[in-house]
């Protein structure tokens, strides 16, 4: 059966398909991608204001996909891992995941999970880490990262991020939104990350 989330996940596959990286390619030719859709009933959260932004700092190669996000995210199942108790009501009304497919997303898989992030600007997503290996791809400049004991550096969009399993990784915006592709795989796709660090103000 055809349903609406077919566009997204072709469009979410049309932009990978581009992605001129070994990791990348590597990672999209094992995934299944004949995936059965899931019901999920729509969920909205305060971060989805920032995709308006974000369609605007998208890449031409990311504007298909950004745009259909910005245009139905009511109609999405949003999620957040963590709550106000664990990093203030800042952070939670600027943070935000939409899944794809996996085992949460709009699509099933028990293999890989895939999806789209948003920060808002001026936020600190802190030191954590998780089993499952992730690919990110930011689709909007400016964030700064930082990978284990290294200091934060500015990734591009279209930059692609490694974190292997169990390595430590932390994230912070400054003016602009983060709207950053990731996929989850070898690991735990639903597990909640293991924080070594502090929620704090971004770069002013």
């Amino acid at each position: 059966m055809t349903t609406k989330f077919d566009e997204l996940l072709g469009r979410f596959h049309a932009y990978l398909a581009c992605v001129d990286d070994p990791l990348v390619r590597d990672a999209v030719a094992r995934i299944d991608w004949d995936m059965p859709a899931r019901a999920l009933e729509p969920h909205g959260i305060n971060c989805v204001r920032h995709l308006d932004r974000a369609s605007e700092l998208a890449p031409p190669a990311a504007k298909p996909l950004v745009q259909w996000l910005a245009g139905h995210r009511n109609g999405l199942h949003w999620g957040q891992t963590y709550t106000e108790a664990d990093f203030g009501k800042v952070f939670i009304d600027n943070y935000g995941w939409v899944e794809v497919f996996g085992t949460r997303g709009h699509f099933a898989n028990d293999e890989v999970a895939a999806g789209l992030l948003i920060l808002g600007p001026n936020v600190v997503y802190p030191d954590h880490h998780h089993v499952a290996e992730e690919i990110y791809i930011p689709l909007t400049g400016g964030t700064e990262w930082r990978m284990g004991e290294g200091g934060f550096r500015v990734r591009e969009v279209g930059e692609v991020v490694h974190h292997a399993s169990n390595v430590s990784h932390a994230m912070r915006t400054g003016n602009e939104p983060l709207l950053a592709l990731y996929i989850w795989r070898g690991g735990p796709l639903a597990q909640k990350s293991t924080i070594t660090g502090t929620a704090m103000q971004g770069r002013s």
